[in-house]
């Protein structure tokens, strides 16, 4: 799905691709009304916006197709969520976080280093993190150290770094990032209205990253009770209650509307209320069902998407306080085995989805009465812990990671003998064009280095 113009041309006016044309044709081209150089405050929105809209687009519908939060049985869709897929029906995601995010990234980060804008500095290496761990979760082994060198005149068939190896390159970004927020000297540029997701509060891009950390600790947690340590020492720094979320929520037009309601208006054909999800939604009498879901199929193109994610101001969440509630939970079960402590962050994580999608306690109150409590063992409780968090992350492909990971809920394959895909494919760009590089892979090999 092409990208529409509302951020197209902010991109374009800032994306690099390495060694431009010689300086000669440089000076033919020069506009002596449109400025030389780029800021800080043009390329973060930019990088926001291209992060948000292939999160919320293509790879959440990926992830959402293979862990069966949405279904399709008609065109390319119904061929992915069948696991019909092709190296080129990646060429998009992988692209558009290679050069509109990573690549506008870490110009920000290089033009906020020069200039001391340490706010900058440190939000754009937590952006970094975050989009590292969503390469990293869906495609393992990634180009990183040599990818954005082209930048400097570098190389473009760069090698693919370790997965595992990567996950310390991300505490790192984070690390370096947080002493930069931490500086008592922000720099003479900070950011304000343009930082689309804080609005330049620095101290909540630092509990951003605390979060972060917490993810890619809990990921490495089964069997590993060290790891569920790490998880909850970060969480304790992490968020604190809903207005820490790290949230994108788009326009009110056309041209500024989310990834999902650009799609079902272009494309559709993804039956939102005939999921899995639907299914354990409707058996639990969820009230989240009528948020989620339109059962009268009366959004934008009858495909049956709720208005807080589907309509033209869909929300995309990065991370979300009822994420942490659960992993916490989680953690304490990995750890202590303590099934009453678990209880009470899991029991407030279900209530924290509730509110963050606007409902009431007469609302959300019975489900939580019927729902409270975890099973007898740690195993089971485990597993209930990710099935609660699977119905509240609704259309983050963090579901998909904790599906892999924990086998909850229990999804039963829609096709062939080699069960639900564990990662993408490398796209065909890759393949062609940096071959020598890209390892071989399936839908189903090799697992992410956490996945097992």
């Amino acid at each position: 799905m092409k990208l529409k113009i509302f951020f197209l041309t902010a991109i374009a006016a800032v994306l690099i691709f390495g060694e431009s044309c010689k300086k000669s044709f440089e000076r033919a081209n020069e506009d002596p009304n449109s400025p030389a150089t780029v800021t800080p405050s043009t390329l973060l929105p930019t990088v926001e916006v291209a992060l948000a809209y292939t999160q919320g687009g293509d790879i959440s519908r990926f992830s959402g197709l293979y862990d069966q939060q949405l279904f399709s049985s008609a065109q390319q869709t119904g061929a992915y969520y069948n696991y019909v897929v092709t190296d080129q029906d990646f060429d998009s995601p992988w692209g558009n976080m290679y050069t509109s995010v990573l690549q506008n990234d870490k110009t920000l980060m290089n033009l906020a280093d020069s200039f001391s804008n340490n706010e900058y500095s440190g939000i754009s290496r937590i952006l970094m993190a975050y989009s590292l761990q969503l390469l990293v979760d869906n495609w393992g082994k990634v180009p990183y150290s040599q990818a954005l060198a082209a930048l400097n005149g570098g190389t473009f068939t760069p090698a693919y770094d370790n997965d595992q190896a990567l996950y310390d390159t991300i505490v790192s970004l984070i690390n370096v990032g947080t002493v930069q927020l931490n500086n008592a000297d922000a720099g003479a540029l900070t950011p304000g209205a343009d930082d689309a997701i804080y609005g330049g509060h620095a101290t909540k891009w630092i509990k951003l990253g605390h979060a972060i950390k917490a993810r890619l600790y809990i990921h490495q947690s089964k069997n590993n009770a060290a790891m569920a340590t790490n998880a909850l020492a970060q969480l304790d720094s992490a968020f604190t209650d809903n207005r820490d979320n790290a949230v994108y929520v788009f326009g009110a037009t056309e041209t500024t509307a989310s990834p999902v309601y650009q799609f079902n208006e272009q494309r559709g054909y993804i039956d939102y209320p005939s999921s899995t999800l639907a299914f354990f939604l409707d058996s639990l009498s969820d009230p989240r069902y009528n948020i989620y879901l339109d059962s009268t199929y009366g959004d934008i193109n009858e495909d049956g998407i709720g208005h807080f994610y589907g309509d033209d101001t869909g929300h995309v969440e990065f991370i979300t306080y009822d994420e942490l509630l659960f992993m916490r939970s989680e953690a304490i079960l990995r750890t202590s085995g303590d099934l009453v402590g678990a209880k009470v962050w899991y029991d407030s994580a279900i209530v924290t989805s509730m509110k963050k999608l606007g409902l009431d306690t007469s609302q959300y109150n019975n489900y939580v009465l019927v729902n409270s409590g975890l099973p007898s063992t740690v195993d089971s409780s485990i597993a209930q812990v990710s099935f609660q968090e699977y119905l509240a992350l609704f259309s983050n492909p963090e579901v998909f990671t904790l599906w892999r990971r924990t086998g909850s809920p229990a999804l039963v394959p829609t096709a062939g003998t080699n069960g639900i895909p564990r990662r993408y494919l490398y796209p065909n760009s890759e393949v062609t064009l940096n071959a020598a590089n890209t390892p071989a892979s399936t839908s189903f090999t090799p697992k992410i280095f956490w996945d097992h």
